[in-house]
């Protein structure tokens, strides 16, 4: 395994190296394909990705595309709905609630509802399908090359209103990984199965806070979530961000992909509408360069520039939630994850990797895991 960063978070792709050794990496686009292919993107977004850190594309998708993609997300809902009431957990399954809805009505009778959903790391294979979509293959082709792996971590995102489990503050993505794949460039879809607003909590991103390559300071654990926290001071500070100038709130219609840069900082909103603003979020990279993944768990390969015709073999990678493996890891691969599937609570080892300035119930009992951590970094 590589060197383990420095304390300001640097990537670690020379020893001793300053905090900035690798910014081209989320700077220099790659060759460009030869040939023209549907969904790629034009030179003009391509460049704003590099340059800016994102690019919105609000027409990338038709309804008919995503509407297998909602199908499957009120399939998991109901099976969830299901599995709770048989177990005594909720009275009603609101079953006549629709996709925006029910959720929402099932968190009103047993809080925590969204986060286990969160939890599940289902992939239905209308998941799958969008990922390993054509058109956004050629489009992802554009930022990180002809090789693209999908990432382990991908997520549905349960955005009830006005639920602060589900609303996610500034952090750069590079924060959640390993440091060993801080020079590695992990593009990131991100698709709402709605019109996503400033209302109902859309993106907001810091534009060009990618630039130094640099992942600041983060800390852990921001109010009464597991995420961690990049304050604007440290962006400001660190990162040379403009906080005046330099926010830019990204409302994506239905059918729109909001591409980010792992590197640069983003929020969402809080969702003040009475819909559910569900989304996807897609990562992809380069297969050989490493994914940063808290454990043992491969990328799924799902393009290859000699195999033209090479189809993604998901066999190991849709069993296991991405959660449940964060749970075996902190507590030791001899021990079975937490049992109660229920459990509306989140720990992972990034947590460790960022001084823990507030404690909750995400948090309790984190330290355990602290040996584990200690050995990764001296690996």
């Amino acid at each position: 395994m590589a060197d383990a960063a420095t304390d300001d978070g640097a990537p670690p792709c020379k020893k001793a190296a300053p905090p900035s050794c690798c910014p081209e990496v989320y700077v220099t686009k790659p060759p460009q394909p030869k040939e023209k292919k549907p969904g790629q993107l034009t030179a003009k977004q391509v460049d704003q990705f590099f340059e800016e850190g994102y690019v919105l594309v609000k027409d990338f998708f038709t309804p008919e595309e995503l509407q297998p993609v909602r199908d499957a997300v009120e399939d998991l809902v109901d099976k969830l709905a299901d599995k709770m009431h048989k177990a005594g957990k909720i009275k009603d399954t609101h079953k006549g609630a629709g996709l925006f809805q029910r959720l929402t009505l099932l968190e009103k009778e047993f809080p925590g509802t969204a986060v286990i959903l969160h939890k599940w790391g289902k992939l239905p294979q209308a998941f799958r399908d969008l990922w390993t979509n054509e058109r956004l293959l050629n489009a992802v082709e554009q930022f990180v090359g002809p090789n693209i792996a999908g990432h382990p971590v991908w997520n549905l995102r349960t955005k009830t209103p006005s639920n602060e489990q589900v609303t996610v503050p500034w952090h750069q993505d590079n924060a959640y990984l390993q440091p060993p794949s801080l020079g590695t460039l992990q593009p990131t879809a991100w698709i709402p199965l709605l019109d996503a607003t400033k209302k109902n909590g859309c993106m907001q991103i810091m534009r060009g806070g990618h630039k130094k390559g640099i992942t600041a300071p983060h800390v852990c654990c921001a109010g009464g979530t597991w995420y961690v926290e990049l304050s604007e001071e440290d962006m400001e500070k660190t990162l040379g961000c403009d906080l005046e100038n330099d926010i830019v709130t990204c409302e994506v219609p239905y059918g729109g992909v909001l591409f980010l840069n792992n590197c640069v900082p983003h929020r969402s909103l809080e969702n003040y509408s009475d819909e559910i603003r569900w989304s996807l979020d897609l990562r992809w990279q380069d297969p050989a360069k490493p994914s940063g993944f808290w454990g043992d768990r491969e990328h799924v390969l799902m393009r290859t520039e000699e195999d033209p015709g090479y189809k993604p073999v998901w066999d190991g990678f849709v069993d296991v939630s991405k959660h449940i493996r964060y749970e075996e890891i902190m507590k030791g691969e001899e021990q079975e994850h937490n049992e109660d599937e229920f459990d509306p609570t989140i720990q992972g080892p990034w947590m460790l990797r960022w001084k823990i300035v507030h404690h909750n119930r995400h948090t309790k009992g984190i330290e355990e895991g602290h040996d584990k951590m200690s050995t990764w970094h001296k690996a």
